[in-house]
């Protein structure tokens, strides 16, 4: 297990392996399926302060080389969270967890993440930041350097936990961004989100998903994922983890050699539920392969 142990924001994960936000749910649905304490952490279900339905149905589009998800960051809210998600959690699953909080304003982030710090079990708070400002026009509030920067400082006031920013791919310069949010006290950054995408039904000649547009995730983004993980790791001085596209324990060795300190795997969980069960087992036999004693030695190792 020491040869997989990485640390995060001084946290010791047994291994880089953290299944994302909106795909593990709040972690005992998987419970049902396995031992889910062989994961390094998990990052629980996007939670805003209101509980959200999501957006209208149809949600999924399916790609060739993944999928596009419109779900609207559908949760039951930040108190109910607190109150009914995270001791069922508790009882399944005995490490630390990732919170990962969503807001439309600067005041609805700083009351989640106040509110969710206090928890014990919480080890790290994953700050999504690509979400609509209501209260800016619409603007993604994570494509702004100053704005990411506003949240950042807003929520390390009010928290005593490593704060990690949870940026959106979808911007020309993400690290500007990044290192925004490392000036202004963020204790990592992870990163990539979705990337924006669509697709039409040739039949009805009009989009499959009802928002029109969504998030793409899978396979595909992986490339994309990567460049830009080993562009944030050479201008930040704080860890990154990496996520996109992820499927395999190369794909994770990859991102580790790109500069991740730990790695999320998101939509390989929705075609396959035993997905990250199967990639931390075969890490060793992948590290084996390429000459990797431990893990820890090879975050970015290929800069």
């Amino acid at each position: 297990m020491d040869r997989t142990q990485v640390s995060l924001c001084g946290i010791t994960l047994d291994n880089p392996i953290i299944p994302a936000s909106g795909t593990f749910g709040y972690g005992y649905e998987f419970a049902e399926l396995y031992d889910i304490n062989i994961l390094g952490s998990f990052s629980f279900k996007g939670t805003t302060g209101e509980a959200r339905f999501g957006n209208p149905t149809p949600r999924i589009a399916e790609c060739q080389a993944g999928m596009i998800n419109s779900v609207g960051l559908q949760n039951p809210g930040i108190d109910r969270v607190i109150s009914e998600e995270l001791p069922k959690a508790r009882k399944c699953f005995n490490k630390s967890i990732m919170a990962n909080i969503g807001g439309f304003s600067i005041e609805e982030y700083v009351s989640n993440c106040e509110k969710i710090d206090k928890e014990d079990q919480i080890g790290w708070i994953e700050v999504n930041i690509s979400c609509p400002n209501v209260h800016g026009g619409g603007m993604a509030l994570g494509t702004d350097p100053e704005m990411a920067a506003a949240i950042v400082k807003a929520v390390k006031a009010v928290t005593t936990k490593p704060v990690i920013i949870k940026l959106t791919p979808n911007v020309t310069d993400i690290v500007s961004i990044a290192k925004a949010c490392e000036d202004a006290g963020a204790d990592g950054i992870s990163l990539i989100n979705t990337l924006l995408g669509m697709r039409i039904d040739l039949k009805a000649k009009k989009p499959v998903v009802a928002n029109k547009m969504g998030g793409y995730s899978g396979p595909g983004v992986f490339p994309v994922a990567l460049r830009m993980v080993y562009q944030v790791y050479d201008a930040v001085q704080i860890p990154v983890v990496g996520m996109g596209g992820i499927t395999t324990a190369e794909d994770v060795i990859e991102m580790m050699l790109a500069g991740a300190t730990a790695v999320e795997v998101g939509a390989a969980n929705l075609t396959d539920p035993f997905a990250s069960k199967k990639i931390i087992e075969a890490l060793p036999a992948a590290m084996d392969k390429y000459g990797i004693n431990k893990l820890s030695d090879i975050i970015g190792g290929a800069h």
